[in-house]
């Protein structure tokens, strides 16, 4: 505790003495830091470290006035726990943790440092062939209310997941795509998994969304296409056995009952692998 009370004296209340000049380094590091707690305050409230954080704040507060009345016992109990607690919070919000470093690898700014290499290679991760069969078997199975689960990778590999399912390796058809999510075949149940122009696996499983503001009528398909979207940078097409709609669910977000001009305008979007200014800052896109 001691040492906790000595880094505020030397890291924070020492910010609290006016600098003798102002440089512009001073005010970059100043709109950084603004940046990075703004972030961390996002992240916490959209998640359950904001519990952490009210209870952070608490036992601070108390530190502080254990200090000021000298309770000894308490300061020195406190200072025992510390480290024990900070392992324990870092084991129980693991989950939170690893998916603020994959949204930070997800970020356009990563992805286009680490997509240099492919300057000498095509603009497209699939061809225009491709999206329309996408197109044409999400609806064709929609008005026969077929469920189907489409997952497209882009720069997150998508391997454990395909490990979960069975290896397919084919063209992307749309006549192939609907004989695979048909009821009663051997593949119909979990998702399918494209990379490029090809299918790669199918029946694999994925990772549920946990993500309390999701509509409680959804279902697992549902829920399943979300939480892959969470995980990884892909684009996913669900097609609901209930109503026939087709949405998809990227980033995160669930758009619900689009249009094919909607469905194809997204896969237009994600097929660029060097996506335009309009992408990265969400294209203006609303997602329900």
């Amino acid at each position: 505790m001691d040492a906790i009370l000595s880094w505020l004296q030397i890291y924070v209340f020492s910010w609290l003495k006016p600098p003798k000049t102002i440089e512009v380094i001073d005010i970059v590091q100043i709109f950084l830091l603004t940046y990075l707690i703004y972030k961390l305050i996002v992240w916490m409230r959209n998640s359950r470290a904001y519990s952490l954080l009210k209870g952070i704040l608490f036992i601070v507060a108390f530190v502080l006035v254990a200090n000021f009345l000298h309770m000894e016992v308490m300061v020195w109990l406190l200072n025992n726990l510390s480290v024990v607690a900070f392992t324990a919070v870092v084991i129980i919000f693991q989950p939170e943790l690893r998916k603020v470093l994959e949204q930070v690898g997800h970020s356009n700014v990563f992805r286009n440092l680490l997509s240099i290499n492919r300057t000498g290679q095509t603009n497209k991760r699939f061809s225009d062939a491709t999206i329309n069969e996408l197109v044409r078997a999400s609806f064709e199975m929609g008005e026969v209310k077929t469920g189907a689960l489409i997952v497209i990778q882009r720069e997150t590999s998508l391997t454990e997941f395909e490990k979960t399912g069975i290896p397919v390796d084919a063209v992307i058809s749309s006549q192939l795509l609907v004989n695979i999510f048909e009821h009663n075949t051997p593949l119909h149940d979990g998702a399918v998994i494209i990379r490029d122009d090809r299918i790669s696996a199918a029946t694999c499983y994925l990772p549920l969304s946990d993500n309390m503001e999701l509509s409680k009528r959804l279902g697992t398909r549902h829920r399943a296409g979300v939480g892959i979207s969470e995980v990884s940078d892909s684009l996913t097409i669900i097609v609901s056995e209930e109503t026939g709609a087709v949405s998809y669910a990227m980033s995160g977000k669930l758009r619900s009952a689009v249009s094919p001009s909607q469905l194809r305008e997204v896969l237009q979007d994600v097929q660029a692998i060097f996506p335009d200014k309009k992408l990265a800052a969400g294209g203006g896109r609303r997602y329900a």
